[in-house]
């Protein structure tokens, strides 16, 4: 049986995400999910997007960036950030094959004893009834999900399924009782992080540059 691989957020750097691959060693019977944010800030989108379509062992939930992007494709009223209008106008070549692509990513992938999301999830809130934005957005507790400062969804999320998401990025993995958070800020010249889940073991590579600045 092949292996299940999890990757923190992409955001464009498709080098770290080539690294990555051949650091686990990917096999033919492996299934890698990124957590989202697939696209922006980094370097190149339209290369990270060109291997999920075209390499089935690859799949993704859908990030809160590349939710933007099929937003505004769909023609909603949404506000766009400065990268994020230009990944739009460095997918705009192409844009009816990656608008399909990003409308078909999940919020969520169910592994049974794992769950693959962007950002977190709310505890308590049954899977059915959790809310598009804190998938794709929550950090803490409280009326803004996105928020920083407060307690952390994660602290007080008690399982069943152990959450492996993105999203908020930290120098090293962060590791709770019944979550795991891989972003470690490739685009800031972090590192792209994997999680193998059959052996519990984590990947990582180093950003080949820093491509953006945190807030």
């Amino acid at each position: 049986m092949g292996r299940t691989i999890v990757v923190g957020d992409i955001h464009g750097c498709f080098d770290e995400l080539i690294d990555l691959i051949k650091a686990v060693d990917l096999r033919a019977d492996d299934r890698v999910i990124a957590v989202g944010d697939l696209v922006c800030k980094g370097p190149k989108s339209p290369q990270v997007l060109e291997l999920f379509i075209s390499d089935g062992r690859f799949s993704s939930v859908i990030g809160n960036h590349d939710r933007r992007l099929r937003q505004r494709w769909r023609g909603e009223p949404v506000r766009l950030s400065k990268d994020q209008r230009q990944v739009v106008e460095e997918l705009e070549f192409h844009r009816e094959r990656y608008f399909q692509f990003l409308r078909s990513l999940p919020f969520m992938v169910n592994l049974g004893s794992h769950l693959v999301v962007h950002a977190g999830v709310r505890p308590g809130v049954p899977l059915r009834r959790q809310m598009a934005a804190d998938l794709t957005e929550i950090r803490t507790m409280g009326p803004d999900p996105s928020h920083r400062r407060g307690i952390r969804w994660y602290d007080v999320y008690r399982g069943p399924k152990i959450v492996m998401f993105g999203h908020w990025p930290a120098k090293q993995p962060r590791v709770a009782r019944h979550a795991i958070g891989l972003d470690t800020g490739c685009v800031y010249g972090g590192r792209l992080t994997a999680f193998v889940i059959e052996s519990k073991e984590f990947v990582s590579v180093p950003a080949r540059d820093r491509y953006a600045r945190m807030r």
